[in-house]
């Protein structure tokens, strides 16, 4: 193996460094847990009646997700809503 692969295999970085590093951490934990159910934005807006454009500003970082709204995004995607907030 490279020295580079070993260093890359060896290190972990926390998961809340790498989203701060993307931007909002509640905006990568919305992206990544809409991404593991396997939804797009149009099924996640008819589920939880968010409008779609809403949630892509949502995903960006350009709009916050207040605590009624991440109830209704934690509904669709089965999690708990305070991981958005």
């Amino acid at each position: 193996m490279r020295n580079t692969e070993q260093l890359e295999q060896s290190e972990s970085v926390p998961w809340r460094e790498v989203a701060e590093r993307r931007g909002s951490v509640p905006a990568s934990i919305l992206r990544g847990a809409r991404g593991k159910v396997g939804v797009t934005q149009t099924r996640l807006s008819e589920l939880c009646g968010i409008p779609q454009r809403h949630l892509s500003e949502m995903e960006r970082g350009k709009r916050p997700i207040g605590r009624e709204t991440a109830k209704k995004l934690a509904a669709a995607l089965d999690l708990d809503y305070r991981l958005f907030l």
